[in-house]
């Protein structure tokens, strides 16, 4: 299992303050989750698939997510955190 990442204003890229508030949510589950496929996170979240899909292609555009094909079936994608950015950010709070 990965290393589960806390946001906070302090750990998160600036970046996450440009997504919606579905997008934040979004990330948030996949930060307490692990990887999740779209409807998963539509499960988990609540929200419709089609606000989920927005959801994370903003985060996409903002490098927030990584995504790769499942293995189990190869029509869905399985979403991640981009840990390098999480990384970077709690890294800048270091001295």
């Amino acid at each position: 299992m990965t290393e589960q990442v806390v946001l906070t204003s302090t750990t998160a890229p600036a970046a996450v303050d440009d997504v919606p508030p579905s997008a934040k949510l979004v990330l948030t589950v996949l930060a307490h989750e692990g990887s999740l496929t779209q409807s998963q996170l539509a499960e988990e979240t609540l929200l419709p698939t089609r606000t989920v899909r927005y959801a994370m292609n903003k985060l996409e555009d903002h490098d927030l997510v990584d995504s790769q094909i499942s293995f189990t079936d190869a029509r869905q994608h399985v979403y991640s955190l981009n840990t390098d950015r999480f990384a970077d950010a709690t890294q800048e709070l270091q001295p």
